[in-house]
């Protein structure tokens, strides 16, 4: 899944009133902030709150550490660090040690794998990541395997003793038969983007791009589209377009004529402000895309494509004048239709549409063709113009269907993530493209039933998703809370679920050999494990899952003493009273994931909360959450009615309702442990991020007698602030007033808007919150992190904010 990067990220301070006149924006370019608090539960708690309505705006913001005055001052006695409490510095060490044990292990990225002249063997490489703190960055490395395959269907990896490091690599793409090997090499500077291409054991080419011709290229998964040709002798991929040229002036005010280079008696003015796409765009204006000639090094770019479309992950078709097939994102996508570029980060609800483009280095592109028979120019076309979302464009391997994926219920209803469908088109043999008619192959669900497929919530596609048929399709999706393997067959329409149905662990597909998939399965107890599918029925779609060995290293006999201990169960939790007005998807069960010790009842408890609010918490292996249930913790993850994988109806429930309907849901979950005996609801603590931690504010502020302390990551504490500043200011208007923020969403608001969303805001109570946290002497804390962005995704930042959050728990929840 493509998600939040870090789930739980949200905030509250201890007197709001510093903080939440700052804290009110996911902007474009930022920081990232943890607040942590005690609540009143270790004071004389005023009843449960039940009508407030709040919501908080995502934040990205620069930071420093705070604390109370008399915790600030006692440490600094003691020599300590700012905001060190002095009888928790045992503590912040033991705990420092443990999340590097957890923090060193490796993660399971991509993997490829290509067929050999031999049936039974193939090759596979898989990429291991690693974080490594010193150098605030993570490590990249190839790990290659031999595969064979023995008639008894027993499979055996033989892998590298070592793996290979990949440094200064912003992407690694092999090519179709695996013989060659694109390796891109970003610039940070005005130095060219290198792209190198590795034959079997040398390098064949190094091409230089200078900047003049264009920037990077982009390799963040959402845009990116590198690709190559069948006959690998050409990439296509999308980079951003040269910067458009400056005013110059000298001694004699503005040259007309221009300068393509600064000299000593002039310089170059800014120009314009150009739109970026918001978050982690903030560099980059205009996605454009190329051709690259892999044995001559040239370079074209693909003419005809306006400036108001920005382009993303293209794809070769099949041979045609048509050569690629593409995604484009219009800028006039603002209030009205006028030019803004919207922030795109985690928002699938941009509009956007597939086309098609010739190859730049045919001659038929040099010189338009013309259509003898109708005597029309060939140029680019778009091939989806009757939906509002299409992306994830993949050829069958017979070339005679393009599916891709759309959003359009996110587009239409305005909420930044909702539920998929898969559409296809049948390609003309001849290539000629007379208009396209796009066919329905998984709708959306609207109300699953009972143990059902929910619907399609997948975030991204193999390269070659394919199984030998040519007709079915395998990707992985989320099925409530829960990652699975689905495949698809294309021509009927028939969704399957292909990973183990008796298993509450995720699944997650890598790659494909032939009919064979290779996968990850991890749960919240269970650190990844590789797994080889072999097929068994093909009727009843019923698969074999092998593990595989690998030369990962096992964690320590701490950490796997300290899991074992731990037992995971994926709880229903019905809804009380349901309105009459809510829809029957609205009305079903949603689910939490509980982790517990064999005594639960008698341990402290963390209720965990996702952000978006349209995303989801798997139950696969997270090191954050197995660092905080190592510290003797039971864990609630609450999927509260909004989460993806629970049907539309249920999705779109939550927006107009937010700060109602979710924190009622958290309560339901936490009200059914403490019913069945699960846990001690003395001993309750919260955390959550960006949307969890609006919610976080939300349950101390509601529920103060319910949890002992709270922390929360990116904390969105004034809607009224953030509609003028953030990258999706649709996004306010969207989560206040549900589907019809469509409508209202405007550049300008109005003081009624102003209104409303001070109204849902925390800071509209900003005066009983100060005044309780200072009257009843209630410790709070901040931490910035002012070179991060809204995931708090950095090693440094990620470990800094964890150790905190650990110790701040610890504090809290011994007294």
């Amino acid at each position: 899944m493509r998600k939040d990067p870090n789930p739980i990220d949200g905030g509250f301070d201890h007197g709001l009133r510093h903080t939440c006149s700052r804290l009110h924006c996911r902007s474009a370019v930022g920081a990232a902030v943890l607040v942590l608090s005690a609540s009143y539960s270790h004071a004389r708690a005023p009843p449960r709150e039940s009508s407030l309505r709040r919501r908080i705006s995502k934040v990205s913001l620069h930071s420093v550490a705070m604390a109370t005055s008399q915790v600030s001052e006692a440490a600094a006695d003691k020599g300590l660090p700012l905001g060190m409490d002095a009888s928790m510095v045992d503590e912040y060490a033991a705990q420092s040690k443990l999340l590097q044990e957890f923090v060193k292990i490796p993660t399971v990225g991509k993997a490829w794998i290509f067929n050999s002249k031999k049936e039974n063997i193939s090759r596979a490489v898989v990429s291991i990541g690693q974080s490594d703190l010193l150098a605030n960055k993570k490590r990249q490395f190839l790990l290659n395997s031999h595969i064979s395959k023995c008639a008894s269907k027993s499979v055996d990896f033989q892998w590298s003793p070592f793996p290979t490091e990949i440094t200064g690599v912003s992407a690694v793409i092999p090519s179709p038969s695996g013989e060659k090997l694109l390796l891109v090499r970003n610039s940070e500077d005005d130095s060219p983007t290198k792209l190198e291409i590795w034959g079997p054991c040398q390098l064949e080419n190094e091409i230089h791009i200078a900047k003049s011709v264009h920037g990077s290229l982009y390799t963040d998964e959402w845009f990116e589209g590198i690709s190559w040709n069948q006959e690998e002798t050409f990439i296509a991929y999308v980079a951003e377009e040269p910067p458009q040229p400056k005013p110059v002036f000298n001694d004699y005010g503005y040259k007309k004529d221009g300068s393509s280079e600064k000299d000593c008696k002039s310089w170059k003015g800014q120009g314009d402000w150009e739109e970026t796409w918001g978050e982690t765009y903030s560099k980059k204006r205009i996605p454009a895309l190329f051709v690259v000639n892999i044995s001559s090094g040239e370079v074209r770019s693909v003419k005809g494509i306006p400036r108001s479309l920005s382009v993303g992950q293209v794809i070769w078709a099949p041979l045609s004048s048509y050569g690629l097939v593409f995604v484009a994102w219009s800028s006039e996508n603002g209030f009205q239709e006028t030019p803004r570029k919207l922030g795109i980060k985690y928002c699938y609800n941009r509009p956007c549409s597939l086309y098609a483009a010739p190859d730049p280095f045919r001659e038929e592109a040099e010189k338009p063709s013309t259509d003898s028979n109708k005597g029309e120019i060939t140029t680019m076309i778009k091939l989806t113009a009757e939906l509002s979302s299409a992306f994830f464009p993949r050829f069958s391997p017979d070339g005679k269907y393009l599916v891709f994926i759309s959003a359009k219920s996110a587009v239409d209803s305005g909420a930044h993530n909702a539920t998929n469908s898969m559409h296809k088109i049948e390609w003309p043999a001849d290539g000629k493209l007379h208009g396209s008619l796009v066919a329905d192959v998984v709708p959306i669900v609207m109300c699953p039933q009972d143990g059902c497929f929910p619907g399609l919530y997948s975030s991204g596609l193999l390269t070659d998703p394919w199984l030998s048929d040519g007709r079915t399709l395998i990707l992985s999706s989320v099925w409530g809370s829960k990652e699975v393997i689905l495949s698809v067959n294309v021509a009927s329409c028939e969704v399957l679920r292909v990973s183990p149905q008796d298993s509450d662990y995720s699944w997650n597909v890598l790659a494909l050999d032939k009919n064979n998939i290779l996968a990850v399965s991890s749960s919240l107890i269970t650190l990844p494990q590789i797994y080889y599918g072999l097929e068994v029925s093909q009727i009843e779609s019923q698969w074999e899952w092998q593990e595989v060995s690998t030369p990962l290293p096992k964690p320590s006999d701490k950490i796997s003493s300290i899991v074992a201990e731990h037992t995971l169960s994926i709880l229903k939790i019905p809804i009380s009273n349901p309105s009459d007005k809510l829809a029957n998807g609205a009305k079903l069960p949603f689910e939490a994931i509980f982790v517990s010790q064999k005594d639960s009842a008698s341990s402290p408890t963390i209720v965990v909360l996702h952000g978006g609010p349209h995303s989801v918490y798997p139950s696969s292996y997270s090191k954050s959450l197995a660092f905080l249930f190592s510290q003797g913790y039971n864990l609630l993850v609450v999927n509260y009615r909004g989460s993806l994988g629970f049907g539309e109806e249920a999705l779109q429930s939550l927006p107009g309702n937010v700060g109602s309907q979710d924190v009622n849901d958290v309560l339901a979950a936490l009200d059914l442990v403490i019913n069945r005996g699960l846990i001690n609801p003395s001993k309750v603590v919260v955390v959550g991020g960006s949307h969890g931690g609006f919610l976080t504010t939300h349950l101390i502020g509601q529920a103060p007698d319910a949890f002992a302390a709270a922390a929360a990551r990116n904390p969105v504490c004034n809607l009224s602030l953030m509609v003028g500043t953030t990258d999706i200011p649709d996004w306010c208007f969207v989560e206040v007033y549900g589907k019809e923020g469509k409508n209202y969403y405007s550049e300008s608001p109005s003081v009624d808007n102003h209104s409303l969303f001070h109204q849902k805001s925390p800071i509209s109570h900003i005066s009983k919150y100060a005044r309780a946290l200072k009257e009843r002497g209630i410790e709070s804390k901040l931490i910035v992190f002012p070179e991060d962005i809204h995931g708090i995704d950095k090693p440094q930042s990620d470990f800094e904010s964890f150790i905190n959050i650990g110790v701040w728990f610890k504090k809290h929840l011994s007294k």
